[in-house]
């Protein structure tokens, strides 16, 4: 097993497909596909691909940490208690755990993911 892991941001295998579920949802029906790649130390760090179509969901972190780079597409992420911030193509972020927001979906968006928790 090799410890060094490409994340291939188009790969050719098929996502797992899912809905925003009823209670997280705000306005729309995004559409999410997620490309899982990678698990390590116990299940605990998990890194892949992920895509939405436009919508509006709550976005609550829990005990999780989550690394971002948009890869495509514009959301916009208004913490709680915060301002709006925008992410386009090549921005990375971070929410951390006990995160909580609404996250908005402007343009179709793929990302690089890597969650802790």
């Amino acid at each position: 097993m090799s410890l060094l892991k490409t994340v291939d941001t188009s790969p050719a295998f098929p996502p797992r497909e899912s809905r925003a579920l009823p209670e997280r949802l705000i306005a729309g029906n995004p559409a999410f596909k997620t490309w899982a790649q990678d698990v390590a130390k116990s299940d605990l760090v998990h890194t892949g691909v992920w895509e939405t179509t436009p919508g509006e969901t709550r976005s609550i972190k829990g005990d999780t940490f989550e690394f971002c780079h948009i890869l495509s597409g514009v959301i916009e992420i208004t913490p709680g208690a915060g301002e709006t911030v925008v992410h386009r193509p090549g921005d990375s972020f971070v929410m951390k755990p006990g995160f909580t927001g609404v996250w908005k979906t402007i343009e179709t968006v793929r990302k690089i993911y890597v969650t802790v928790g």
